[in-house]
């Protein structure tokens, strides 16, 4: 049973009591008339052979509120794509295939392109950007929510508590972020303990009061790739390209939004999903590229309120986040130990060194070129500069999935 603390800037909603999925959902559906909902689902086809997403399907064929899911396919060929069609097929819901690498789609890749308006390349950004893209032409739904197709444990309540706060026509949220605890026989999670709220925390003890870094350190799981959120705000959102999707999409509501139309809503209690490798002797794979784009991320938004970086000052916080790391890393052994939970301090430290050669590395990439910004343009601004690009998408979906 979790806690009722509500800790800094942004509205937490705990899940305190064992309510009977069949409710919540009843009352989800008398919202639909006035508040449509799509789910997004980016999927890699290797993840249809995996065993997280056919019980994904299978919770989903229970779930009665959803309009339309709409599933980016990513890195499958023809013959793959047809398979997908077949596996998808079960889902009672109106859906869509979105085939990434389908001639039709590549076409509209190169004609964005072609228009100096970048996409970026094949990757998660890319395809939730399109998927939105698709669910703002169909213009049937109102809320969209997103999740993983590789949470093993998965529940349908997890939707259900994901949508709530957002298909609610009285509640004045318009994004809502998932949070959960992410735990097994171990404490994981590698990247939110021991690398974003170290680093963090030293970033608030170098600068001082900043508002965006006690916005980014509200969120219990500020990697949590489980949003939903409504369909004005997808319109104006900018996704990023690179491993930084879920801080950089935080980043986005937070220049675009006020708090009191944001929060965060307990949807699980454990959560466990396909775990990215350390890449210790390769910092543009794994972990170590993910910590990268996420410190890029970051200075990118303090650099825009003004925040002077130099070499100097990436030693600082490398020698603040070292310290307060190793802190964490005593707090979280103890926690490990009252609740009888492995725990390896050699890898716990291991990932703190990675960790630290990302903020520097991230540091020199940042000066070398400050101007970077690894983003997708809005659908505004597509809808602008391409007015007829959303009946092309339609389009080529439609005879796709024909």
């Amino acid at each position: 049973m979790s806690d009722f603390f509500q800790n800094g800037a942004i509205t937490t909603l705990h899940n305190l009591t064992k309510q009977p999925i069949e409710q919540l959902e009843a009352r989800i559906k008398l919202f639909t008339d006035r508040r449509p909902i799509a789910l997004v689902l980016p999927s890699l086809y290797s993840e249809l052979d995996g065993r997280a997403l056919p019980k994904i399907i299978k919770e989903l064929k229970q779930v009665p509120y959803l309009s339309e899911i709409v599933i980016g396919l990513d890195k499958a060929n023809a013959k793959e794509f047809e398979h997908a069609k077949r596996f998808f097929s079960e889902l009672p819901q109106n859906h869509k295939i979105i085939w990434q690498r389908g001639p039709r789609m590549q076409e509209l890749y190169k004609l964005l392109n072609k228009k100096n308006l970048r996409p970026g390349n094949e990757g998660k950004g890319r395809n939730v950007w399109m998927c939105f893209g698709y669910l703002l032409a169909s213009s049937k739904a109102r809320v969209f929510a997103i999740h993983d197709c590789d949470i093993i444990t998965y529940e349908r309540s997890l939707l259900a508590r994901l949508v709530f706060p957002i298909a609610h026509p009285s509640l004045n949220f318009r994004f809502c972020k998932g949070y959960y605890s992410r735990i097994s026989d171990r404490l994981n999670g590698r990247v939110a303990r021991l690398f974003i709220t170290p680093l963090i925390r030293s970033l608030k003890r170098i600068l001082g009061d900043v508002d965006y870094l006690d916005f980014i350190d509200s969120f219990r799981y500020p990697l949590s790739g489980e949003i939903a959120l409504l369909r004005d705000v997808v319109l104006r959102l900018r996704l990023p390209t690179d491993w930084g999707l879920e801080i950089g999409t935080l980043n986005e509501i937070y220049r675009n939004y006020a708090k009191n139309q944001m929060c965060q809503v307990d949807i699980f209690d454990q959560y466990d999903h396909k775990h990215q490798k350390l890449s210790e002797d390769n910092p543009n794979a794994g972990l170590a590229k993910m910590s990268i784009d996420i410190a890029k991320s970051f200075y990118r938004v303090l650099a825009a309120r003004g925040v002077i970086f130099s070499d100097q000052f990436f030693r600082t916080i490398k020698a603040s986040y070292l310290r307060t790391a190793l802190d964490f890393v005593e707090k979280y052994s103890v926690d490990a130990e009252i609740n009888g939970l492995t725990f390896d301090l050699h890898d716990e430290e291991k990932a703190i060194e990675v960790f630290l050669r990302s903020i520097i590395i991230a540091g020199d990439q940042f000066l070398a070129n400050p101007m970077e910004l690894p983003m997708i343009p809005s659908w505004s601004r597509i809808n602008a500069a391409l007015p007829e690009f959303s009946e092309m998408l339609c389009d080529a979906v439609e005879k796709d999935n024909k």
